[in-house]
């Protein structure tokens, strides 16, 4: 469990409703202030986690709209973690993993808000796999991110974690806004990933791109 909590003067409490579940959140109240020069000197490490993107919202409602009571889930990059929290409500087993200490951290505070439990994991998917924390974890059959393809460099660190965390005959979903940068790693998924839509892409709004093994 991550350490550190945030000031509550430093959050904003909000309600919100994301694939028919309510959920009681926090989040920063000024992301300025989480810029840290060390970090971003070192890895160019900006507080992307503390903004709510519009491709949350959208996967939160793609897993609202299944059965997984009792599945397990694994979250990449979960940033303020809302899909994680809907997916335990909806009786899913979740791990929620970000690079960023902080964002585990606010996670924690608002999965206890909602009465949910949540595995919470520092994951650095530039990390080797024998570098993880933890060891190589047990695939999952579904992992899901929102989001995460706003860097180019991120589409072949993203790649190379889902060979290694989506179990045989699992599927990967992630939702996208079409960035540019996430190009590259479409093209890549392709070769080796069954790549389909869930949702409407002509909607203009993010989509959400389900990667099935071809194992």
């Amino acid at each position: 469990m991550p350490a550190g909590p945030h000031p509550e003067d430093d959050l904003i409490p909000e309600h919100v409703v994301l694939g028919g579940v309510a959920l009681d959140v926090c989040r920063p109240r000024d992301l300025e202030s989480l810029i840290d020069d060390d970090a971003f000197g070192a890895q160019e490490f900006l507080p992307y986690w503390a903004e709510l993107w519009p491709s949350t919202p959208v996967l939160a409602e793609a897993l609202g709209a299944v059965d997984l009571d009792g599945l397990r889930i694994l979250e990449l990059g979960c940033g303020l973690g809302l899909p994680s929290l809907v997916a335990a409500h909806r009786g899913a087993r979740v791990t929620a993993t970000d690079w960023a200490a902080d964002a585990l951290a606010l996670l924690a505070g608002n999965a206890e808000r909602n009465g949910l439990d949540l595995d919470l994991r520092r994951l650095d998917w530039f990390a080797p796999a024998d570098a993880w924390p933890d060891g190589p974890p047990e695939p999952w059959p579904l992992v899901v991110a929102a989001d995460v393809l706003y860097e180019a460099r991120n589409g072949p660190a993203l790649l190379r974690t889902l060979e290694r965390v989506v179990a045989p005959g699992g599927e990967a979903w992630i939702a996208d806004p079409g960035r540019p940068t996430a190009a590259g790693f479409w093209r890549a998924a392709a070769e080796t990933w069954t790549l389909d839509l869930l949702g409407d892409e002509a909607s203009g709004r993010p989509t959400v791109r389900r990667l099935r093994r071809r194992d």
